[in-house]
Order: structure tokens, then sequence, then C-alpha cells
């Protein structure tokens, strides 16, 4: 079993940063790939970005030069460095890990752009 605590979220201005969070409970080795999604109201929840064990690196077109996705193993955390945020990426953020036959999310963390 795995848990995933995401933090990191809250309200920003259009064009802010945030960081957002995502520990896990146990080492990362074995993880086929971790990643980010988000829900916004009336929405299907949709994959932001992800990182494979093997170190590729996924995203969404919409946020493609403005969001980062990086792991730091030793810590058991993946990180989602947000820039020039917009208040179309207004949602609630999810982690996602992925091990050989089992899926986790974690409980969502709310990001807010706006003016």
């Amino acid at each position: 079993q795995v848990q995933l605590v995401e933090s990191g979220g809250g309200l920003v201005q259009p064009g802010g940063s945030l960081r957002l969070s995502c520990a896990a409970s146990r080492t990362m080795f074995g993880f086929n790939a971790m990643g980010w999604y988000r829900q916004a109201p009336g929405k299907k929840r949709e994959l932001v970005a992800s990182i494979s064990s093997g170190g590729r690196l996924d995203y969404v077109d919409s946020v493609k030069g403005r969001f980062t996705i990086s792991s730091d193993n030793a810590k058991r955390t993946v990180y989602l460095q947000m820039n020039s945020l917009k208040p179309e990426d207004t949602a609630v953020y999810y982690c996602k890990a992925e091990t050989i036959g089992r899926i986790y999310w974690g409980q969502g963390t709310q990001v807010t752009v706006s003016s």
C-alpha cells in the first residue's frame, strides 16, 4: 500500500508560480511512473505531466514550456513546478503513482488562478 500526500496548492494571480509536491509513504523504487492530473469543475480529469521510471517526461500541450515535473527519489517526492499560470489552470491537482498491477491517487490539492 502506498499513500500519496500532495501539498503546495493555493491562490495565485495570473502569471504567478506555484510548486506542488507529492510525497510517497515509501520508496518510489518499483514505481513504473508517477504523474500529475487535474480536474476542473464540470470537466474530466486530465493528465498534466508524467515521469516514468526511465526518466521519460510527458506533458499535455497546454502546459508545455510552463510546467516542469521532477522527482527526488531520496525524498520520495515528485514535484510540479508551475510557472506563468493562467486562469484556465484552475483545478484540483492530483498525484498518481503506478506500480505493477496497482494505481494510487493522492487526495488532491486546489490550485486557483485568479486576480
